[in-house]
């Protein structure tokens, strides 16, 4: 659990899983894997077993005690549909999130086959915006699966974007995030290939957010697009 979380587009983090395995090529130099080391290294209790999938079922309510309406990114650390959690754990996260109606609940996986299985046995609520990650061309197919649950909010978080997405379908789409790889060994993200995105976005009136351009020193790099900050949202409302 984190409050105020650097992470640009959200607000909080709550991981009532953690850990994952590398699935495609955005997994590359996964930083919640670089983290969960550090945190293994330091004898933190939630990472006892590094970045293997471990369920921590005395989180899992968490949220219902935090009483100020937040932004709440899901699973920061892990991935929520990963193959080793159960689908149990998932109904259980996913009810908690219904209960705890005053905050909004951003859910990211890879694993969207797995999502588009269970979505039809999973209660949607409004306050769970679910996304797929979609780092280069050779995974786009997660877009289709994403567009076949029944999430109120649909999103896609095209980082690291690490190579182009011609012609992307934004067809039931209600958000887009672009972010650059960052970090030692960060991978390179052209210029075009963002603008391309975020031109697409405004042909189609889609929320458009740039996280940063990343590399080694992701700070010197900024998140400045064309000269300005590109920080929309979909329209919601916490009760």
């Amino acid at each position: 659990m984190a409050k105020n979380s650097s992470i640009e587009w959200t607000e909080s983090t709550w991981n009532p899983t953690t850990g994952c395995t590398k699935i495609s090529d955005g997994c590359k130099n996964c930083y919640a894997e670089k983290m969960a080391r550090r945190l293994q290294a330091m004898n933190n209790p939630r990472y006892k077993n590094g970045f293997q999938v471990s369920i921590h079922e005395d989180l899992i309510d968490l949220p219902l005690s935090w009483k100020k309406p937040q932004m709440i990114f899901v699973n920061s650390m892990s991935d929520l549909f990963h193959e080793n959690i159960p689908d149990s754990i998932i109904l259980k996260i996913f009810q908690t999130m219904n209960k705890a109606d005053w905050h909004i609940f951003q859910v990211l996986t890879k694993r969207s086959d797995r999502l588009r299985s269970l979505s039809n046995k999973l209660p949607w609520s409004d306050n769970i915006w679910m996304g797929v990650t979609v780092e280069d061309a050779k995974v786009q197919y997660r877009i289709k699966d994403l567009i076949h649950t029944s999430a109120y909010i649909k999103f896609l978080s095209l980082e690291p974007l690490i190579g182009p997405l011609k012609n992307l379908e934004l067809t039931g789409i209600n958000w887009i995030i672009v972010g650059g790889e960052s970090g030692p060994g960060a991978r390179p993200m052209n210029p075009e290939w963002v603008k391309e995105i975020r031109d697409n976005c405004l042909k189609t009136d889609t929320p458009f957010f740039f996280k940063q351009w990343g590399g080694f020193n992701k700070k010197k790099n900024g998140r400045k697009l064309d000269g300005q900050y590109w920080n929309q949202q979909p329209s919601y409302t916490i009760l």
